[in-house]
């Protein structure tokens, strides 16, 4: 086991915290599907993205898995309110990720209260993100998977063309879907024109307001 990076809950841009985060943390290479950190190991550090894309996850006690989040460059993870991690981390692609120890950032924001605050912010986004998470897991198919391409464009600068990092299996576990019912899904919503599949990972935002109206 390396001496860990972590993560969990909702995308956080690292460009929220003052430069003098980075300088306090090292980069540390992350094949793929290479494990940053587990559940219940110790949250000795927080996580930002520097290239590449990360999860977050937990093995139910059925044997499914739950994805919590997906990180992209420049989001920060990691965050958790206790001393353990309750997500495990993986990257999905080959990632750089700079490692920071949670005690250095927090003797910093004992020092700036411009860190303090910045920090504050991340923790309400993150509790944020996982009650967002929480109710899309109760709409139907349609609802969960408009809301996931949705929520991809924003994080890609609200641009139509969405590049997806991730398989149809883990868009399955973050939205609670088997895979058959994501890709018969997104198969619907390019038949009714709301989206076009250019690949099996590019998707085109053909019309924003009919998922919008599904995921109301």
């Amino acid at each position: 086991m390396l001496a860990r990076p972590p993560v969990q809950t909702t995308p956080i841009s690292a460009h929220a915290l003052p430069g003098s985060i980075d300088l306090i943390g090292a980069p540390m290479p992350f094949g793929r599907n290479a494990e940053i950190y587990g559940e219940n190991e110790p949250a000795d550090y927080i996580y930002k993205v520097i290239s590449g894309t990360v999860r977050t996850y937990k093995v139910l006690s059925d044997g499914r898995r739950q994805i919590g989040g997906f990180y992209l460059p420049g989001d920060m993870f990691g965050f958790e309110s206790g001393d353990m991690h309750t997500f495990s981390a993986e990257a999905i692609t080959p990632a750089k990720v700079l490692v920071i120890r949670r005690s250095a950032v927090s003797a910093l924001a004992e020092r700036d209260l411009s860190v303090a605050r910045q920090l504050l912010v991340m923790t309400g986004h993150e509790l944020a993100h996982a009650q967002n998470h929480l109710m899309l897991l109760v709409k139907t198919a349609q609802e969960r998977v408009a809301g996931f391409l949705l929520e991809m464009a924003e994080r890609a600068q609200g641009r139509n063309e969405v590049e997806l990092p991730m398989t149809r299996q883990d868009i399955a576990d973050y939205l609670g879907l088997t895979i058959e019912t994501v890709s018969r899904t997104l198969t619907q919503l390019e038949n009714s024109a709301a989206i076009e599949l250019s690949t099996s990972r590019r998707i085109v935002l053909r019309n924003r307001g009919a998922l919008h109206r599904l995921n109301s």
